[in-house]
């Protein structure tokens, strides 16, 4: 057989492939009627373009980095359209430049963020994003976090820190001079400070811990009305020595990410108070929001976006209200506890008895976490609202409520990178879904050492289990401007190269060689993200969190070791979203419209070393909830259990009494260890949705629109450093739905066809079916009515419906039994088969990119 005989395309290979697939399926029909072909309403999202063509709202978006406003509208339309044509919604600006050393030639005073340079650059992808039908995110500021070049380190808008000096002073010895100076100094562009307090704590070696120094807190004090101008005389007690201690409030005078990114160079903005956030929105109003931008975004914008929270210090985050703020939230004075609060290179230093010095704590980050969701994220949303714009937001890098404020977010974002498991996205996911949002967004694929080597393949084992954790749309790491000033080829890339080394991420785009393979991968995220959006989510189990923290990788102990390999799934919600409005019970559901949780799962504070911790106004509501019908289980002894701060007007004696009512309930449970929770919850007839009659990776979501329930399955893992590494799976697997005369199908989420499972079992509102799976692999089932079309409950081969009989593939000759949905037993032969052909000799052509062009070459292999 010569070359021209030999020579196979890949459509001729996918060709034979199915010609041989039919000829292998010419069994007998098994019988059945004719099948009514589901309405498009089944549909996610109910689109014109159905499943298989998702719409450009659903489809994945990226990062787009430009070299600040040295960028050409020219080829800003061109790259959007680039964007648009490889099948993607959107893309996020953002200032990045780090591969480029010598900031200097990118001229931030002409084309800085802000500046007229960078206005046109997102006038032109505004417009041309309308042009296309896709959207273009605003990051807040030139990079992260907030930042304007309109303030100074010394304002007052400006993000703020608490610096405390220290000095010992021996019993019976004076200090006679100047109050302590900071032990960490100042950084660049700060040069105001304000004395803030000036206290005196003896220390107590039986409160110290392993790396704090131990106080007596009864010896507490104040000597900050006798450090008039700076300096103090004061004589320690005796009975032991003393710690004089000094407390500075003043600007930390950090700057954003990779800076300068403009003229003067920008400043962050303090995050807790309303100051910082109004020299935000000013900032934006005088000179980004363009009467021609404002329109265009009306037109084309999608979300103004806040990377995490990264306000990092070597002292203590700070705004100036704060003591007035913690006294009026917390009910008592913050000074006499600061000794325990301040820190030194993010650890504390000081330290009371264990129990005190955890709950201040607890309520010094509480106050800082309302400050931050009311004045900041609340503000800002309200204000990117009236533009026409979402608020999306990773809200995390402080020990504040990231549950909380993905409440208030439109959109709020995890990231692949920094979180560590999959239980981090479902903390956010608990916010999201309670206050009734739709998105949980991430940042997708930021690869440590990625650049110019990831793959579509990792990338997406990456993300597969994240989309069972609640994920359901991927910002991808990232796309970058074609040029730079000193970029090499192939182009200018953000993030490589990064300290002399290969950067972060990929630069995907066209001068990827997989770039024309792109339009099928954003497909397939697009009919995730179109299923994981439609109608609304179910979870089995809510789980409580007496701090509302993420990327933290702390997990739900029996849910996360041992339930979510059963098929049981959890969401983390903390105390503020037990006060919203969808927290009611109907039908024994928690959020019956929303996630609709089957169970509250409470258990001791995981951040505070188990200790059994419950805010008074939660139990109470626990109890309102608990007598409309909603299932609780806690876990451990809570006998003695605390309100999680400074207890104050006999809330410890009143919480105990709740709880003792909660106990009595019938619907609630109390567990000694974690080996009993699936007992409790089997008890209270808890079933999870989807259910494994084995322990296996595969990882579930289920969400629910109208009488049509879909499951997202993904083989994948708890986090991308659990090994042994995923294994094929094969097992069945019960799944249940929400009506009775709904039937399976199998949603393709590369091809976008759906296809009718020919084999499974009904019993009442569960139907039982095989998942087989290889790792990384997802399928999509839907459970919606479409007919009355035969199926078996069992079969020796595969089968599939074909209008109106089953139809048995084999890849080898024989009889094979099959059971019917009746219980009658009934058989297929399938006769000889097609000799199978090698192929000896293929032609590849290979395209080889270089800086000088791509040159394609041909080349002959033979077996």
């Amino acid at each position: 057989m010569n070359d021209d005989e030999q020579r196979v395309t890949r459509r001729r290979v996918l060709q034979a492939g199915a010609a041989a697939a039919v000829v292998a399926a010419a069994g007998p029909a098994l019988g059945g009627q004719a099948e009514a072909a589901p309405a498009t309403g089944w549909l996610p999202g109910g689109t014109a373009g159905g499943f298989a063509r998702p719409p450009a709202a659903v489809r994945p978006r990226f990062r787009w980095w430009w070299p600040d406003g040295l960028v050409e509208p020219a080829e800003i339309r061109r790259e959007v359209d680039q964007i648009a044509a490889a099948g993607f919604g959107g893309a996020e600006i953002v200032a990045v430049h780090h591969s480029i050393r010598d900031k200097s030639v990118l001229d931030p005073a002409g084309h800085g963020w802000g500046t007229p340079a960078w206005n046109a650059g997102v006038e032109a992808a505004l417009d041309q994003a309308r042009r296309r039908g896709i959207t273009i995110d605003l990051t807040i500021g030139p990079a992260w976090p907030a930042a304007v070049p309109t303030i100074t380190p010394d304002d007052e808008a400006a993000v703020q820190e608490l610096a405390y000096g220290s000095t010992t002073v021996a019993a019976g010895a004076t200090h006679d001079g100047p109050v302590p100076e900071p032990v960490a100094a100042p950084q660049s562009g700060v040069t105001k400070r304000h004395l803030v307090a000036v206290h005196a704590v003896r220390i107590a070696p039986a409160n110290a811990t392993r790396k704090e120094t131990g106080l007596d807190p009864a010896t507490f004090t104040d000597l900050t009305a006798q450090a008039a101008g700076g300096r103090i005389t004061w004589t320690a007690p005796s009975g032991g020595d003393w710690v004089l201690l000094a407390y500075w409030r003043r600007g930390s005078g950090q700057r954003p990410e990779s800076g300068p990114h403009s003229a003067p160079d920008a400043v962050v903005v303090d995050h807790f108070s309303r100051a910082g956030t109004r020299a935000v929105t000013a900032f934006w109003e005088a000179r980004l929001l363009t009467p021609r931008i404002r329109g265009l975004i009306r037109r084309a914008g999608g979300t103004l976006f806040e990377d995490s929270i990264e306000l990092e210090t070597a002292a203590l985050n700070w705004t100036p209200g704060l003591p007035a703020e913690f006294r009026r939230r917390r009910g008592y004075d913050l000074m006499p506890y600061l000794p325990v609060i301040v820190r030194n290179k993010e650890a504390t230093v000081f330290s009371y008895d264990a129990a005190t010095t955890s709950h201040v704590r607890h309520d010094f980050w509480l106050t800082v976490s309302d400050l931050f969701n009311e004045h900041h994220f609340a503000a800002l949303a309200t204000w990117a609202h009236s533009l026409g714009l979402k608020l999306r937001a990773q809200p995390y890098g402080l020990e504040t409520d990231a549950m909380r404020s993905a409440a208030i977010l439109d959109v709020p974002e995890g990231e692949s990178l920094g979180f560590k498991n999959l239980d981090d996205y479902r903390a956010l996911a608990g916010g999201r879904d309670l206050a009734g949002r739709t998105v949980l967004s991430c940042e997708a694929g930021a690869y440590q050492g990625g650049a110019y080597n990831t793959t579509w393949e990792k990338l997406l084992r990456t993300m597969g289990g994240a989309y069972a954790a609640g994920l359901n749309q991927t910002v991808l790491h990232g796309f970058s401007y074609a040029t730079a000033p000193g970029a090499a080829w192939p182009g200018f890339a953000a993030f490589t190269p990064y300290n002399g080394g290969i950067g972060f991420s990929e630069s995907w785009g066209p001068r990827q060689p997989t770039w024309r393979h792109v339009p099928d991968v954003a497909a397939y995220l697009g009919r995730i993200h179109q299923t994981m959006q439609a109608g609304a989510p179910r979870a089995d189990v809510a789980v409580f969190r007496q701090k509302g923290y993420t990327k933290t990788g702390i997990g739900a102990g029996w849910f996360t070791a041992s339930g979510v390999p059963l098929g049981w799934t959890h969401q983390f919600i903390s105390a503020p979203l037990l006060d919203l409005p969808s927290a009611k019970v109907s039908g024994g559901r928690l959020a019956p419209d929303g996630p609709a949780y089957k169970a509250l799962f409470v258990e001791g504070d995981r951040f505070s070393g188990k200790e059994c911790t419950l805010p008074l106004d939660s139990a109470r509501t626990m109890l309102k909830l608990t007598r409309a019908g909603l299932p609780i289980v806690f876990l451990g002894d809570w006998s003695a259990a605390t309100v999680p701060g400074i207890a104050r007007d006999g809330e410890n004696e009143k919480l105990r009494a709740v709880l003792k009512d909660l106990f009595a309930q019938p619907r609630v449970r109390n567990v000694a260890a974690e080996a009993d929770v699936p007992g409790a919850l089997d008890a209270l007839g808890v079933r999870p949705d989807a259910s494994y009659a084995q322990s296996s990776t595969l990882l579930n979501a289920h969400r629910r629109d109208g009488r049509t329930d879909y499951y997202y399955l993904c083989n994948g893992k708890h986090a991308e450093t659990v090994k042994p590494p995923v294994a094929a799976i094969d097992h069945e697997v019960t799944l249940v739905r929400s009506d009775r005369a709904a039937v399976p199908y199998r949603l393709d989420l590369w091809t976008g066809e759906s296809e009718r499972v020919a084999v499974y079992r009904e019993d009442g509102d569960r139907i039982t079916l095989r998942i087989a799976l290889q790792p990384g692999e997802a399928t999509v089932v839907m459970l919606a009515r479409g007919g009355s079309a035969p199926h078996a409950a069992s079969a020796g081969t595969a089968l599939r419906v074909d209008g109106n009989r089953l139809v048995a593939h084999a890849t080898t000759p024989g009889t094979y039994p099959v059971t019917l949905a009746s219980g009658r037993t009934v058989s297929a032969t399938i006769g000889a088969l097609p000799e199978a052909r090698t192929l000896t000799s293929w032609r590849l052509q290979v395209e080889d990119m270089t800086p000088d062009g791509v040159k394609r070459h041909d080349l002959r292999l033979d077996a």
